[in-house]
């Protein structure tokens, strides 16, 4: 990818709100959700998305992909799901005399994962490799996914009737996790008007090409990022990983994700550089699910849990002091 050409600025401004705009079509009321989507896929991350049934985490999840001219698939996760539904397999070839390897739903730009927590656990674990190294490994040998690769996942609270909660390592590959929430009466009310006779998602058309959210992944690539505004970023996970009422603190993984989503979210502001502002407004959603408070034994997130750890990552980040030059352009 590094000899693709990057986007200017303003063309990576435009095409973020075409997207965004597209999205919104779909999605009412919701734009912090929608661009935290597009901040995602553009900082080459995977987005968690985790909230009660029914409130649109799958329907975001289907706009973002069709606004885009690039492979989609989509997978239901359920109790009875393989780790080779999902990867792929290798099938006996008789008339050659060999095995053949069959790809699986992971080989796509984006790929929906539906209720991701209602698979067992070692399901779940067939996603580690793909996340992280974009590629998987069958029988020994490994095939490379895709380019872009974004795995957008939807799950319900752990406290629902027959989930499993993700393991500390999966949730870490995780770039952010939202939550996309009731929708306000105006917002509830417009969906029921333009949804009486066809949903809106099946008018969806894509605004963007592969090769144009290739620019637009490099240009973010070339967003510039300051010692300053990388010390800040470090100093914030070392808080983390120091403080009392947590147990598990922010992994290295999640230091260079925080940055990566910060460039992107510069990116669509109309920037060429980072802010701790952008630090600062992408902290909760991309640490606070790989903490775990120090008053529990367990890796299961309940909603009250999850407050209380947004709340501390809240409290580090007013804490930490930005360094002297985190607001100047170099």
């Amino acid at each position: 990818m590094n000899d693709v050409r990057a986007m200017s600025g303003d063309e990576l401004f435009d095409s973020g709100r075409r997207i965004v705009r597209s999205i919104e079509t779909v999605i009412d009321g919701k734009r912090d959700a929608v661009e935290m989507a597009l901040i995602v896929v553009l900082a080459e991350g995977h987005l968690l998305i985790e909230d009660v049934p029914g409130v649109g985490k799958t329907m975001l999840a289907r706009a973002l992909a069709r606004s885009i001219d690039c492979s989609v698939n989509r997978i239901q996760f359920t109790p009875d799901l393989l780790p080779s539904d999902i990867t792929g397999v290798s099938v006996y070839n008789v008339a050659e005399n060999r095995f053949e390897f069959t790809p699986g739903p992971i080989f796509a730009n984006i790929v929906i994962g539906d209720e991701i927590n209602r698979a067992s656990p070692k399901t779940q674990s067939a996603l580690l490799e793909s996340m992280e190294e974009a590629q998987v490994t069958v029988d020994g040998v490994t095939s490379a996914l895709a380019s872009p690769f974004t795995v957008i996942a939807t799950q319900n609270p752990v406290e629902m009737e027959g989930t499993y909660p993700l393991p500390e390592a999966q949730r870490d590959r995780f770039m952010a996790r939202i939550s996309m929430g009731y929708p306000d009466e105006t917002a509830e009310l417009m969906m029921l008007q333009n949804r009486e006779s066809e949903s809106p998602l099946d008018r969806v058309e894509p605004v963007l090409s592969t090769m144009e959210l290739l620019r637009m992944i490099q240009a973010v690539r070339l967003v510039h990022v300051s010692s300053a505004v990388e010390r800040y970023a470090v100093a914030i996970a070392q808080a983390t990983r120091a403080d009392a009422e947590l147990r598990v603190g922010a992994s290295p993984r999640a230091t260079l994700h925080l940055v990566r989503a910060a460039k992107a979210r510069a990116a669509i502001e109309g920037r060429d550089f980072v802010l701790p502002d952008d630090v600062d407004a992408l902290a909760v959603r991309v640490l606070a699910h790989r903490l775990i408070p120090a008053n529990r034994f367990t890796s299961n997130a309940s909603e009250a849990t999850t407050a209380a750890v947004e709340g501390i990552v809240r409290r580090i980040v007013a804490d930490t002091v930005v360094p002297v030059g985190a607001v100047d352009r170099v």
